[in-house]
This record gives C-alpha cells, sequence and structure tokens, in this order.
C-alpha cells in the first residue's frame, strides 16, 4: 500500500507544479458553469414551483390596481420593480385609470409585453398565470355585484371580504410521473463539473502514461520492487486526487458564489463524486495503457469525453431527451453520476435515493480498474 501512495501522491505533485493545467482545473470549469447556467435558467425559485420574474409597472393608484397585484403574486408571480429590470422576462402594465374605468363598467386592458434580451422559455408561463389572474379578479367583481342590491356595488372593502371567503372548490397541481426539469446553475453545475472531471482525468491519465512509456520513466520504475496491480492504482490514485482538488474548488464556488444547494446532502454528493472521479481515472489508465501515441490519447479523451457528456446529460437535462436517447446515455457513467447528482441536488433526495447509481458507478470503476491492470504494459 505505500508505494501506491507514494506513487500518486508524487504524480499529483508533478501535475500541479505545471501551471499550465491550472486553467483546465480551475478557470473555464466556472467559466462554463456561470454562462450554461445563464443561458438554461429556468423560471426561478424551486424547479417544482417555479415563479418567473415579471417586470411590474402598475400606474393605478387604486384599490383595484393593488387588487390584480395581489392575485399576480398569489398566481406564483415573482413581481420586480424597476431596480431589477434584467432580471424580469416579460413585463406587465397596469393602465393609470384602470380602477376609474373598471367601477365605470368599461372595458380595460392590461398590457403584457416582452422585454429586450429576456428569454422565451417563461413566457407562456406568465401569460397563462397573467390570464388566471385576470380571471379569478373578474370572478370577485361578478360575485361581489351578484350579491349586492345597490348601484354601485362594488367598493374596497366589499371585495376584501368576497376574496377573503375560502373558495369552494380548489385545484392542486403539481408534477405527476416525473421529477421537474433541472435548470439554471443546479443544471449547469454539476453538469459541468461531471464533463470537465471525466475530460482532465482521462487527459491527464492517458496522456501521462504514454508520456512515461516514451520516456521510459515505466521502464525504470519495473526494475524496483513493484507489483504491476500496485503501479496501476498508484497512477490511478494520483488521478484521483486530482479530480477531489477540482471537486472540491468546484462545490465550494457553487455554494457561496452561484447559490447551489448543496449542503443539505453534502455525504452522497461527495461520495457520488468521488466513485466517479475514481471510474474517469480509471478509464485515463486504461487509455494509456492501450493507446502508445501521446497525441492520439489527447484526442480520443477529448472526443470520448465530450461524447459522454452529451449522451450522459451534462449539456441538457436527461428529462427532455426521448426515452431511447436516455436508454443510450446510461451507457456512459456520466449519465449515471448525472441522476445521482440531480436526485441530491435538485429534487431533495437523500442518500437512499441515489444507492442504484452509486452501485453502476461502483461497477464501471471496478470494470475500469481491472481493464487497466490487465492492458498495463511498462
Amino acid at each position: 500500500m505505500k508505494q501506491i501512495f507514494e506513487i500518486g501522491h508524487n504524480d499529483i505533485r508533478l501535475f500541479l507544479r505545471s501551471k499550465a493545467g491550472y486553467a483546465w482545473l480551475f478557470v473555464v470549469p466556472i467559466v462554463f458553469v456561470y454562462f450554461m447556467g445563464v443561458a438554461f435558467r429556468g423560471a426561478g425559485g424551486d424547479p417544482s414551483n417555479p415563479r418567473p420574474g415579471v417586470l411590474l409597472e402598475n400606474l393605478d393608484t387604486n384599490f383595484l390596481g393593488a387588487t390584480l397585484v395581489a392575485e399576480l403574486d398569489a398566481q406564483g408571480m415573482r413581481l420586480i420593480g424597476q431596480e431589477k429590470r434584467n432580471e424580469a422576462e416579460r413585463g406587465i402594465r397596469i393602465p393609470a385609470d384602470f380602477t376609474q374605468r373598471v367601477l365605470g363598467r368599461k372595458q380595460t386592458k392590461v398590457t403584457f409585453f416582452e422585454l429586450e434580451g429576456s428569454g422565451a422559455e417563461a413566457a407562456f408561463l406568465i401569460e397563462l398565470r397573467l390570464l388566471r389572474a385576470i380571471v379569478a379578479m373578474n370572478s370577485h367583481l361578478i360575485e361581489l355585484a351578484a350579491r349586492s342590491d345597490s348601484a354601485n356595488p362594488i367598493d374596497e372593502a366589499g371585495l376584501q371580504r368576497t376574496m377573503a371567503t375560502p373558495n369552494p372548490v380548489a385545484l392542486n397541481a403539481r408534477f405527476a410521473g416525473r421529477d421537474p426539469i433541472p435548470s439554471g446553475f443546479n443544471q449547469s453545475l454539476p453538469g459541468t463539473l461531471t464533463m470537465f472531471l471525466m475530460m482532465n482525468l482521462l487527459i491527464f491519465g492517458g496522456a501521462s502514461i504514454a508520456e512515461e512509456r516514451t520516456n521510459g520513466v515505466l521502464r525504470r520504475l519495473a526494475v524496483y520492487p513493484i507489483r504491476r496491480w500496485e503501479l496501476v492504482l498508484g497512477k490511478v490514485y494520483g488521478r484521483f486526487l486530482l479530480g477531489c482538488v477540482q471537486i472540491v474548488f468546484v462545490l465550494l464556488l457553487g455554494r457561496f458564489v452561484f447559490g447551489v444547494n448543496i449542503g443539505h446532502n453534502i455525504g452522497g454528493l461527495l461520495l457520488t463524486l468521488g466513485l466517479y472521479a475514481w471510474v474517469a481515472a480509471s478509464l485515463g489508465v486504461l487509455i494509456g495503457s492501450l493507446v502508445v501515441n501521446e497525441d492520439k490519447v489527447v484526442g480520443l479523451c477529448v472526443l470520448a469525453s465530450m461524447v459522454m457528456a452529451a449522451m450522459g446529460g451534462c449539456w441538457w437535462p436527461m428529462e427532455i431527451v426521448p426515452e431511447t436517447m436516455k436508454t443510450i446515455g446510461h451507457l456512459f457513467p456520466t449519465a449515471w453520476a448525472m441522476d445521482s447528482l440531480h436526485r441530491l441536488i435538485s429534487f431533495g433526495g437523500g442518500l437512499e435515493t441515489v444507492l442504484a447509481p452509486l452501485g453502476v458507478l461502483a461497477l464501471f470503476a471496478a470494470v475500469a480498474n481491472a481493464g487497466a491492470a490487465k492492458a498495463f504494459r511498462f
């Protein structure tokens, strides 16, 4: 065991002395997390109860304008003022004569408008909730008018009493038969970390083995009293330590910079990422054992990691792809890692909910380790 630890510690020390690798280890993943998180941000809030940001311009100072605002909030909109305009997906404008026209029994219009630079993914949800808010308010007005014999039945106190009356029928809407779709940094953080762990450990593992074979380092190691399986485990262990450095760095940035909720299930996250890093490290050593040319190793590792990232749900949630693509994606360890990470981060599951993905990742690691040990040549 001593030889395994010495080889691993020496390999990571040599890697960390090369400043060129720091960009791919720390800088590039964080850039990807930010831009992918912004590009695919959701409607805001919990994925199972999204609250899209809406710029509200209430020009009416009377009670019906305030009532409509309350209904919009009750329908699940996140109302935003001008100071946070850039966070809004769409805008709603209540005209200044809104109350006056409604009390005068005249038609009035609420404006629903698009903001420059806003995405289209939340537009339908916002429009639907605006419609529901207007229908709810009209229902209260009709109910109040039907109960009153006065010529002017609508007043603020009466409307408040009508709105406070419990509804005899309630609608309970929720996700059925599937998980909510991860979005924003809840998708980009685990996806980017999974992709770059695979890419970095494949390249570092494969290229360094090929380089050491070319330079004669492996031949010199062969004269020492060390078994082949100990050398392979030492090489895998060194790459695993490199993965641990990246895991800790990205998780800390995700928690304190991007606000991703990782604290509740930190044990499950570390176990998932640790197993996945061992899989990636073992695959890197396996590729370095099979492919002699260092340039070919790098090209193969980049291509393999990109394919596994795309098919495994690192670039987009697996929840939006057809069932056939899901099945194909789960031929790769990336998909099982993403399943476990989403279950722990986005869906609020505990360790007991990710035992199956962890078992599959452990199987991947065992097979890759065995393959690397068998294929390794000094």
